[in-house]
Protein backbone atom coordinates (compact mmCIF):
# COMPACT_ATOMS: atom_id res chain seq x y z
CA UNK A 1 0.00 0.00 0.00
CA UNK A 2 1.77 2.45 -1.09
CA UNK A 3 1.42 5.99 1.72
CA UNK A 4 1.38 9.56 1.25
CA UNK A 5 2.10 11.86 4.05
CA UNK A 6 -0.24 15.14 2.29
CA UNK A 7 -2.33 17.42 3.01
CA UNK A 8 -6.77 17.33 3.19
CA UNK A 9 -8.59 20.14 2.78
CA UNK A 10 -10.79 21.24 5.62
CA UNK A 11 -12.56 24.79 6.38
CA UNK A 12 -15.30 26.75 4.68
CA UNK A 13 -15.28 28.37 1.01
CA UNK A 14 -12.68 31.02 0.83
CA UNK A 15 -11.46 29.54 4.56
CA UNK A 16 -8.95 26.97 3.83
CA UNK A 17 -7.86 24.86 6.57
CA UNK A 18 -5.47 21.79 5.61
CA UNK A 19 -5.01 18.82 8.08
CA UNK A 20 -1.71 16.81 7.49
CA UNK A 21 -2.81 13.20 7.32
CA UNK A 22 -1.23 9.61 6.39
CA UNK A 23 -3.44 8.36 3.47
CA UNK A 24 -2.84 5.57 1.66
CA UNK A 25 -1.87 7.29 -2.10
CA UNK A 26 -4.94 5.94 -4.07
CA UNK A 27 -7.77 7.59 -1.67
CA UNK A 28 -9.32 11.19 -2.54
CA UNK A 29 -8.01 13.70 -0.90
CA UNK A 30 -10.54 14.63 1.84
CA UNK A 31 -11.63 10.90 1.93
CA UNK A 32 -10.19 8.08 4.51
CA UNK A 33 -6.69 8.71 6.06
CA UNK A 34 -4.46 6.70 8.75
CA UNK A 35 -3.39 9.34 10.90
CA UNK A 36 -3.54 13.14 11.67
CA UNK A 37 -0.40 14.71 11.49
CA UNK A 38 -1.24 17.63 12.26
CA UNK A 39 -2.34 21.25 11.06
CA UNK A 40 -1.63 24.11 8.33
CA UNK A 41 -3.30 27.09 8.45
CA UNK A 42 -2.64 29.63 5.32
CA UNK A 43 -4.59 32.60 6.59
CA UNK A 44 -2.52 32.82 9.36
CA UNK A 45 0.62 35.35 9.40
CA UNK A 46 3.62 33.41 8.82
CA UNK A 47 5.27 32.60 12.02
CA UNK A 48 5.27 29.41 13.77
CA UNK A 49 1.82 28.79 14.31
CA UNK A 50 0.68 28.55 10.52
CA UNK A 51 2.18 25.18 10.38
CA UNK A 52 2.00 22.42 13.51
CA UNK A 53 3.38 18.65 13.21
CA UNK A 54 4.14 15.93 15.77
CA UNK A 55 7.46 15.35 14.46
CA UNK A 56 7.60 11.92 16.64
CA UNK A 57 4.61 10.37 14.52
CA UNK A 58 6.33 11.68 10.88
CA UNK A 59 9.61 10.60 11.71
CA UNK A 60 7.61 7.30 12.23
CA UNK A 61 6.06 7.04 8.92
CA UNK A 62 8.97 8.33 7.07
CA UNK A 63 10.58 5.50 8.05
CA UNK A 64 7.52 3.07 7.15
CA UNK A 65 8.21 4.29 3.65
CA UNK A 66 5.53 7.09 3.78
CA UNK A 67 5.83 9.95 0.68
CA UNK A 68 5.40 13.40 1.86
CA UNK A 69 4.53 15.72 -1.11
CA UNK A 70 5.91 18.64 -2.25
CA UNK A 71 4.21 21.42 -0.05
CA UNK A 72 4.09 18.75 2.86
CA UNK A 73 8.38 18.22 2.49
CA UNK A 74 8.63 22.56 2.14
CA UNK A 75 7.41 22.25 5.72
CA UNK A 76 9.15 19.20 6.94
CA UNK A 77 12.30 20.91 5.99
CA UNK A 78 11.24 24.12 7.45
CA UNK A 79 11.04 22.09 10.78
CA UNK A 80 14.38 20.46 10.48
CA UNK A 81 12.55 16.91 10.04
CA UNK A 82 13.35 16.31 6.31
CA UNK A 83 16.02 17.33 4.03
CA UNK A 84 14.50 19.05 1.06
CA UNK A 85 16.61 18.72 -2.00
CA UNK A 86 17.47 22.13 -4.13
CA UNK A 87 15.97 22.00 -7.27
CA UNK A 88 17.01 23.55 -10.30
CA UNK A 89 15.50 24.32 -13.62
CA UNK A 90 17.63 26.09 -16.28
CA UNK A 91 15.55 26.14 -18.93
CA UNK A 92 13.04 28.20 -16.96
CA UNK A 93 15.25 31.35 -17.11
CA UNK A 94 15.25 31.29 -21.01
CA UNK A 95 12.91 33.27 -23.19
CA UNK A 96 10.47 31.32 -25.07
CA UNK A 97 10.35 30.51 -28.65
CA UNK A 98 7.91 33.66 -29.51
CA UNK A 99 10.14 35.86 -27.64
CA UNK A 100 13.09 34.24 -29.37
CA UNK A 101 11.99 34.61 -32.65
CA UNK A 102 10.88 38.22 -32.27
CA UNK A 103 14.57 38.99 -30.53
CA UNK A 104 16.05 37.97 -33.71
CA UNK A 105 13.59 39.72 -36.00
CA UNK A 106 14.49 43.03 -33.87
CA UNK A 107 18.12 42.22 -34.83
CA UNK A 108 17.76 41.69 -38.09
CA UNK A 109 15.81 44.94 -38.75
CA UNK A 110 18.62 46.68 -36.56
CA UNK A 111 21.49 45.15 -38.88
CA UNK A 112 18.93 46.02 -42.36
CA UNK A 113 18.62 50.35 -40.95
CA UNK A 114 21.91 50.93 -40.54
CA UNK A 115 23.06 49.81 -43.93
CA UNK A 116 20.49 51.81 -45.80
CA UNK A 117 21.05 54.84 -44.06
CA UNK A 118 24.67 54.35 -45.51
CA UNK A 119 23.46 53.93 -49.15
CA UNK A 120 21.57 56.96 -48.97
CA UNK A 121 24.33 59.28 -47.59
CA UNK A 122 26.75 58.06 -50.24
CA UNK A 123 24.50 59.45 -52.84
Amino acid sequence: MPLKIRLARAGSKKRPYYHVVVADARSPRDGRFIESLGSWNPLLPKDGERVKVDADRVKHWLSHGAQPTDRVLRFLDEAGIAKREARSNPKKAEPGKKAQDDAAAAVAAAAATPAEAEAATAE
